[in-house]
């Protein structure tokens, strides 16, 4: 399994950005799509975005799409998420997360969170009006 640790949350006004990391570890990373997904309050945890090992593939949750912006940096073993145009609805604890290697990222294959097996502790965002 792959260490996972995110960094970046904070609090914003509606309108305003932030931009997650993720620092990544574990002898299969190259070999690895990554993911992040979000948990709001009493909700249940969602898949947001997720990239093939190399990056050329990306997936996006349908109410991100054209705010979010997914990327990794191989050589510094970490993964982004830029969030622009921030909403209230995007407030929630925001998972690093490691599918099988298996897994493959792409805008047509949903993300289930019984496909990812490694995950981070959690980063909270928060959104006010």
């Amino acid at each position: 399994q792959l260490q996972l640790v995110e960094s970046g949350g904070g609090s914003v006004q509606s309108g305003g950005s932030l931009r997650l990391s993720c620092l990544a570890s574990g002898d299969t990373l190259d070999y690895n799509a990554l993911g992040w997904f979000r948990q709001a309050p009493g909700k249940e945890r969602e898949g947001v975005s997720c990239i093939s090992p190399s990056g050329d593939s990306t997936h996006y949750a349908d109410s991100v799409n054209g705010r979010f912006t997914i990327s990794r940096d191989n050589a510094k073993k970490t993964m982004y998420l830029q969030m622009n145009s921030l909403e209230p609805e995007d407030t929630g604890v925001y998972y690093c997360a490691a599918p099988d290697p298996m897994f493959y990222c792409s805008a047509d294959v949903p993300m289930l969170e019984a496909d990812f097996a490694s995950w981070g502790q959690g980063t909270q965002v928060t959104v006010s009006s």
